[in-house]
């Protein structure tokens, strides 16, 4: 029960970072305009903060497992507000690059520790469950964050107030906003820590940590990287899709709230249901190939209102119920107890794909809008063949322990068990 008080705390704590944390998206792209910046740079401000969270990821996961978290998610916040305050104020966009890659650092702090403490804190029948409320609270409160953003740079009782037309304002509140839950973090969060490695590796050497999974683990990865690539081209480029066809922003507001409605009733509905389920490896593949599916059928349908907000509202549902799969998975295959670690390697491997996503997006998207959601599509079916080989490598694997097993000359109670749980073993 004390367990779950804890994790029930960093489902708020993971509200309230998601809040703080979009903010200043929505009128990023306003404010990258009126510098006289080219369109083309909004692009690269966010794969470079996603370079950020790439390199961070690994970073603070490395040192999850030797310091306490509570004074790394601190560090990780101060670090974003910095980044933020630093990035509105910059006024050149060489120094903006270089601060948005300091956000990146400092988000994939909280990003990173948090996820990893809901594995650590939650028993393994509750695990996916934990993962699922956590999306459910990122979700909510990401969408609170657009909605309170654009109001600060649109409402006029919050300009008046405030002077957000000078939208610079914009990013010294969200700096402050995540100052202030820095401090927040530093006086609730109280889980221990755990018992100090004997032998501290330096932050550097932990990125060999990789080279010790097993392949088919960092096979699933390099599948996660290709599912993120094709999830942040289809959210990235979605919107500039809606103005092609003439559609009004307040159309793409309606939608876009409408997602994050599905969203979090997927999340609180159907992940508890799933998280049921003993063969998590094949649903994992199944959410992949209907990925695909539907996407390459939406962009090609007739009446694309009536589509986007049927047929594609199951792929938000995809995409919000593989979340929690996918990092319970990875930290169903850890076996060294390094949870911090191995998240921070999952973050790596998914921010990678939100790097090189939005890179290649740009020039599909020039070619022809629908050929970057036919890539999309692509890269979901590329990474079902990638799980299919890993079932293919496991099913191999067991087979040849069972073999050995039973062709050893040591017939103990312990080698018929092993056996017996092995031919009973599900992906």
């Amino acid at each position: 029960m004390k367990k779950q008080r804890s994790v029930i705390l960093i489902f708020f704590l993971v509200f309230f970072q998601a809040v703080s944390s979009n903010v200043g998206h929505p009128i990023t792209p306003s404010f990258v305009t009126s510098l006289g910046i080219a369109d083309y740079m909004f692009g690269i401000f966010f794969a470079i903060m996603s370079v950020g969270l790439m390199i961070g990821g690994i970073l603070w996961g490395s040192l999850g497992e030797i310091k306490n978290k509570k004074y790394l998610i601190f560090a990780g916040l101060m670090i974003y507000g910095f980044g933020q305050f630093g990035f509105g104020y910059a006024n050149h966009q060489a120094i903006m690059i270089i601060f948005r890659l300091i956000s990146g650092l400092g988000a994939s702090a909280a990003v990173t520790l948090f996820t990893a403490q809901i594995v650590e804190a939650s028993d393994k029948k509750n695990r996916t469950r934990n993962l699922g409320f956590s999306a459910a609270f990122l979700t909510i409160g990401t969408s609170v964050g657009y909605y309170l953003g654009g109001q600060l740079g649109s409402n006029p009782y919050f300009v008046d107030l405030l002077g957000t037309n000078d939208m610079r304002i914009v990013f010294l509140i969200q700096a402050l906003m995540n100052i202030l839950l820095a401090f927040v973090v530093l006086a609730t969060f109280d889980f221990k820590q755990k018992e100090k490695p004997k032998h501290r590796e330096s932050i550097f050497t932990s990125f060999k940590y990789i080279s010790s999974l097993k392949g088919t683990l960092i096979i699933f990865l390099v599948s996660l990287t290709l599912f993120s690539m094709g999830r942040i081209n289809i959210e990235k480029y979605l919107d500039v899709y809606f103005n092609e066809l003439g559609y009004l922003p307040d159309d793409i507001g309606t939608f876009n709230m409408v997602t994050g409605i599905v969203s979090l009733i997927a999340s609180i509905i159907l992940v508890p249901m799933i998280a049921k389920t003993k063969k998590m490896l094949p649903l994992i593949t199944g959410l992949h190939l209907l990925a695909a599916i539907i996407i390459w059928f939406v962009f090609r349908a007739n009446n694309f209102m009536l589509i986007i907000y049927t047929v594609y509202m199951l792929f938000v549902i995809i995409r919000t119920i593989y979340q929690p799969l996918e990092q319970n998975y990875i930290a169903s295959q850890v076996t060294d107890g390094k949870y911090s670690m191995a998240m921070g390697v999952r973050q790596s491997f998914y921010s990678l794909g939100s790097v090189l996503g939005p890179l290649a997006g740009g020039f599909l998207y020039e070619i022809r809008p629908v050929v970057v959601f036919d890539t999309s599509a692509g890269l979901f079916l590329t990474s079902t063949v990638l799980l299919i080989i890993i079932q293919l490598l496991l099913k191999s694997e067991r087979k040849n322990k069972i073999r050995d097993i039973r062709i050893s000359s040591l017939k103990t109670d312990t080698n018929k068990k092993e056996t017996e749980e092995l031919e009973s073993y599900t992906l």
